[in-house]
């Protein structure tokens, strides 16, 4: 999948009829070759008969949710997720994360940021799929396959919060990651301030100075991001 070549297909999956027609139109507008369900059973069907290269799903669908739906999914595909809620709550969108989502846009949003979004998952799925297993960090290699550090061929002892921290970022390289979204891929207790306490032990094996990071970088406001060689 690129965005240069062939059009990109996306799956729209919503209950409200009116945004689909609405969604359908606006994306194909701006070069999409989009296709639309009206619940889970419906975009199950679809996922039979097309390879798509991003889904829009809806958080709350009667029957199965955008939720559930998105955790089954995950279990046999690895496509890109935008979630659509109209819940705004922090404990809402970790849970979406958790449930397999790239990313989320709060209803009512705006079309163009919807879009953003869009081009962004789908630019993030063609760096996963180029970005070579393992990670360079100076003298460290992070296999990403094996979930393993290794200096001088000899690995590095992580923790398992560590390694899950390490994971999550490596495999979206460049990419800014917020304390949210990290909580809900490692599954860190204790909050915001549980995830910068591991950021600073990670650093203390990874930097050769952890006071001035040259890998593991903060990026004030937003979260974290890491920047191999």
């Amino acid at each position: 999948m690129t965005l240069t070549a062939d059009p990109p297909n996306l799956l729209v999956v919503d209950d409200d009829g009116r945004l689909r027609d609405l969604l359908s139109r606006f994306l194909g507008e701006n070069g999409f070759l989009v296709v639309t369900a009206g619940d889970a059973a419906e975009a199950r069907a679809r996922l039979k008969h097309f390879n798509f290269d991003a889904i829009i799903l809806d958080l709350m669908m009667p029957g199965e949710s955008g939720l559930d739906f998105a955790r089954d999914l995950r279990r046999r595909s690895d496509v890109p997720i935008l979630m659509l809620t109209a819940m705004a709550e922090a404990d809402d969108r970790i849970n979406g994360l958790e449930g397999g989502a790239d990313d989320y846009v709060v209803k009512p949003f705006e079309p163009r940021e919807l879009l953003l979004r869009i081009r962004n998952i789908l630019k993030r799925g063609i760096r996963a799929q180029e970005a070579a297993t393992d990670l360079q960090l100076g003298d460290f290699l992070f296999r990403r396959d094996r979930e393993e550090l290794v200096r001088d061929g000899d690995p590095v002892r992580l923790t398992e919060l560590e390694v899950g921290l390490l994971s999550a970022l490596a495999a979206r390289p460049g990419d800014v990651l917020s304390r949210d979204d990290l909580i809900a891929r490692t599954g860190a207790a204790g909050g915001g301030r549980a995830v910068d306490v591991q950021v600073t032990r990670l650093r203390r094996k990874i930097e050769p100075n952890p006071r001035q990071p040259r890998y593991l970088l903060t990026v004030r406001g937003q979260g974290y991001v890491l920047r191999p060689d």
